[in-house]
């Protein structure tokens, strides 16, 4: 950690010995290829109001908050030599490479090229926006469960300032710790289209799709509670055995009037299982999850396009800076079977399928950019979600075990409630 401390103190006084600058820092210009370095830093507080789960499970210190130093990325880029665009990035707060990649522009245009190495696949609006601007601190449920962020591969794209179509393979992540979780091989597509594309009124429609090889026989499907700190997930289908492959459809949309932005993405996702015998354990596996969000300019500022995602502003006023507030419905279902009843009143039922739970999260925000360089934020999120537990005599109502063939005791309900504070610098 040393080294990694010691190169986030060199970022945090370049971008303070430079605090006019909104934008990346310009280096030099070395071997044709324009270099400048950009900074992300994320510090972030949770307090839970604990209903079921112990929602601060991961620190044993018996308090109900918990804060964490969330990101501290630090990224070099190039442009050149010739239609070369390049970028390597490092978090070195969670120890692991960013996007590592070169990507050609075809006959120099921006929006035909093909690129190679690390990068976010072609899935998801928002896990495909910058991490900087993102509406609310947790991702949704949706992005976080069966989005496909970072992966080794090659792609294709081509379009206009209007539509575009991506084409990718992938492999597993150029980082993978504390322990080797490999991923397997892969291929994915994403088209995107605005049919109205103005500053301050856009529309947006994409569709998706990614499958891969889960490499081993063994797929868990599991979501916090829109919380990133939260050391327990709340929805959790236990190790499914006997997977395949593990496909995810999605579809998004979005629009911008003036000041107002509305979005929405919905992802079903399907495990396929090979037969070994056992139909309650050979079954495909299929979840979903949707949201639907608003975000509101207090200020007045409005939104950009560009490359299939919404571009943020700057504040019009920096002194007082832009404000924004938000509203989100967030809803994953990992259910995909029954609780066929016991014999007697008192006798465990038994789960023909998977019952991973079912999750319903409404999250109200606050954000506020100050100036060019810092932001902060606040949320809100109330949680209600329904599982069902087995019963053993280690835990009392421990996690569902892997067979997916087991004797479910009862159907808990857990309502918590979050509170999230960001503040956070870039450059």
């Amino acid at each position: 950690m040393k080294l990694s401390r010691s190169t986030l103190s060199v970022a945090l006084l370049a971008v303070l010995a430079a605090p006019a600058a909104h934008a990346e820092i310009a280096f030099d210009v070395i071997g044709g290829s324009e270099i400048s370095f950009e900074g992300l830093v994320q510090a972030d507080y949770n307090y839970f109001d604990n209903d079921f789960a112990n929602l601060n499970g991961d620190a044993p210190d018996g308090k109900d908050s918990d804060n964490e130093l969330r990101r501290a990325e630090l990224v070099l880029k190039g442009k050149g030599p010739g239609n070369i665009d390049w970028v390597v990035g490092y978090d070195a707060k969670a120890d692991k490479w960013l996007d590592v990649n070169a990507k050609y522009k075809l006959g120099g245009d921006a929006n035909h090229w093909f690129q190679a190495g690390q990068f976010k696949q072609p899935n998801s609006l928002e896990e495909l926006s910058s991490t900087k601007n993102n509406d609310f601190i947790s991702k949704s449920l949706v992005t976080n469960t069966f989005g496909i962020a970072r992966r080794l591969g090659a792609a294709y794209h081509y379009g206009t300032n209007d539509w575009g179509i991506t084409a990718s393979y992938f492999t597993r992540e150029l980082t993978e710790h504390p322990a080797p979780t490999p991923h397997g091989p892969g291929f994915g597509f994403r088209g995107n289209w605005a049919p109205i594309n103005e500053k301050g009124n856009i529309l947006h429609f994409g569709l998706s799709y990614i499958d891969y090889d889960t490499f081993t026989d063994t797929v868990r499907i599991r979501a916090r509670p829109d919380a990133d700190l939260a050391g327990q997930r709340i929805v959790d289908t236990g190790n499914m055995t006997n997977a395949d492959r593990q496909s995810t459809i999605g579809a998004e949309a979005m629009w911008v009037t003036g000041p107002v932005k509305v979005q929405g993405e919905y992802m079903q996702s399907t495990v396929d299982r090979y037969n070994n015998g056992n139909p309650r354990q050979s079954k495909d596996y299929d979840a979903n999850s949707w949201y639907v969000s608003g975000l509101w300019n207090i200020t007045g500022e409005t939104w950009g396009y560009k490359d299939g995602v919404p571009t943020t502003p700057l504040p019009d006023s920096p002194a007082s800076g832009m404000w924004q507030a938000g509203l989100r419905f967030d809803t994953i279902d990992l259910d995909d079977g029954r609780a066929i009843a016991g014999a007697t009143p008192t006798a465990a039922s038994v789960v023909d399928g998977v019952l991973g739970g079912q999750m319903d999260t409404w999250t109200v925000g606050v954000n506020w950019y100050w100036r060019s360089n810092f932001k902060f934020m606040l949320n809100y999120v109330m949680v209600d979600s329904s599982r069902y537990f087995v019963r053993t005599p280690a835990a009392p109502y421990a996690d569902i075990p892997a067979n997916n063939n087991v004797l479910v005791n009862r159907k808990v309900d857990d309502n918590p409630n979050i509170l999230e504070a960001r503040v956070q610098l870039y450059w």
